[in-house]
């Protein structure tokens, strides 16, 4: 089998950021996936699990209720290396065009208070596990690397791919 892309990025060079991982034509329509990089791997502690699964709860609620961006997003969801998330955007797009709406986010989720969207046994197989605070922790350091992102942190280097 043909490695995937996402494994032929160099994992020991890439930088907390975010990255058009691929894009694929779906008949007529192009689907982005973004890289959303937290932290940088193998060298930074990976996400703590329920922090993980809160952002991941409040950043698929916000995006699938923004009145701008709604019917675009496809997918939001967790790595499994626990450094970060994918987002899947119906369109051609490159990481600059979603700053806003990731900064958006984030502040989103800054000032969130209450009861943690989709997180009862009704709703979620594991609802227990959350963490608002590690959560807010987290989205307000990837926010403040978003403010001042500069090409490094929105482009893989040629090299790495």
């Amino acid at each position: 089998m043909e490695k995937i892309k996402s494994f032929q990025v160099d994992h020991l060079r890439l930088k907390p950021g975010v990255y058009v991982s691929r894009k694929d034509n779906f008949k007529d329509v192009v689907l982005t996936t973004f890289d959303l990089r937290y932290k940088e791997p193998n060298k930074e502690p990976v996400m703590d699990p329920p922090a993980m699964h809160t952002i991941e709860h409040l950043c698929a609620t916000f995006l699938r209720s923004h009145n701008d961006w709604s019917r675009k997003i496809v997918y939001f969801g967790p790595m499994g290396c626990r450094t970060g998330f994918y987002l899947i955007l119906e369109g051609d797009y490159i990481s600059a065009d979603i700053i806003p709406l990731l900064l958006e986010m984030l502040d989103w989720i800054e000032k969130f208070s209450g009861v943690i969207p989709g997180a009862t046994a009704e709703e979620c197989g594991n609802w227990r596990e959350q963490n608002i605070d590690m959560a807010k922790w987290e989205c307000r350091r990837y926010a403040a690397l978003l403010r001042k992102a500069s090409k490094e942190n929105l482009e893989y280097p040629s090299n790495m791919v």
